[in-house]
């Protein structure tokens, strides 16, 4: 697999790092991402969260409107990925 961690995306990531609070947060991401990749995170995000709380793959395709193999392809990398989900719903916990 070729190196994702490019140094274009670890200056995006230094960019994000800057933001101080959500509103500033939505603005830069509303400048960088059409209102379809923002709402595609926003799912992946919500998956992840009802995945956490113990709902079935089922329950979630049918309350989110995705696949059950969309479901799964989160689950994957929420359990085996690099471990940004579950740094995120840790903190979130707190």
């Amino acid at each position: 697999m070729q190196n994702w961690r490019t140094k274009k995306l670890k200056d995006l990531m230094k960019a994000i790092l800057t933001l101080k609070d959500e509103k500033m947060a939505l603005n830069f991401f509303r400048d960088l991402c059409t209102i379809d990749e923002l709402e595609e995170m926003a799912q992946r995000w919500e998956i992840a969260q009802l995945l956490n709380n113990g709902q079935s793959y089922r329950a979630i395709a049918e309350k989110v409107s995705v696949s059950t193999t969309t479901v799964a392809r989160i689950a994957q990398w929420l359990e085996h990925g690099e471990g940004g989900y579950r740094i995120a719903l840790d903190k979130i916990k707190r």
